[in-house]
């Protein structure tokens, strides 16, 4: 449907998924109603149906969306520009600060469990969230490579999948925890370990 809209439909559809996503990160998923949202974005329920024909569930798909695209615009411009050591550094830094600000609520985690995980939208949407995470960790490593400051034969993709399910597993025991320190000490380790692949082979 989004693809017929015109310039101002888009507009005015962004508009409301920005506003539905702020209202839902203050009340939380599993209070918010459609009333919150419509009077947020200063949206009828009429243009409400007419940009989402399949209601609540469909606007909270489309505010998971713009959720799992704010995880990796929070990153940026570190994210795509892994090319030294100081760069991962910067990267490492701007990941710890997005997750202490979060702190223990996930707003597309909750998204997620009111939808449900099963369904194919919201799975397709965590598929490919953690896809071009990880192939961005991957670019990074590649770039390190090209510089000649790391062996070519480091494994780009396990290398990459490493630091993804460090900062994944660290950000999970926060939401657990509300304790930040795990997914420091995991981020940190992985990115040590990235490194020990240098600096062996200067030792060598």
């Amino acid at each position: 449907m989004s693809r017929q809209l015109t310039a101002k439909g888009h507009s005015t559809r962004a508009r409301i998924i920005e506003g539905a996503a702020a209202v839902l990160r203050e009340l939380g998923v599993a209070v918010v109603t459609l009333e919150d949202i419509m009077a947020r974005t200063r949206t009828s329920k009429s243009q409400l149906f007419h940009y989402f024909p399949a209601g609540k569930d469909e606007l909270l798909l489309a505010v998971a969306q713009f959720e799992a695209d704010r995880v990796l615009d929070d990153q940026q411009p570190h994210l795509g520009r892994l090319d030294s050591w100081a760069a991962w550094q910067r990267w490492r830094d701007a990941v710890i600060e997005r997750y202490e600000k979060q702190g223990d609520q996930c707003p597309l985690g909750a998204l997620f469990f009111q939808v449900g995980r099963s369904t194919p939208g919201a799975r397709a949407i965590v598929v490919e969230l953690l896809r071009r995470w990880q192939e961005s960790l991957a670019e990074g490593i590649r770039a390190l490579q090209a510089a000649g400051r790391l062996p070519a034969e480091v494994n780009v993709e396990q290398r990459s999948a490493a630091l993804l399910a460090a900062v994944q597993g660290g950000v999970i025991i926060l939401q657990t925890t509300g304790e930040i320190h795990h997914l420091r000490a995991a981020l940190d380790q992985a990115l040590a370990d990235l490194r020990g692949g240098a600096e062996q082979r200067v030792r060598g």
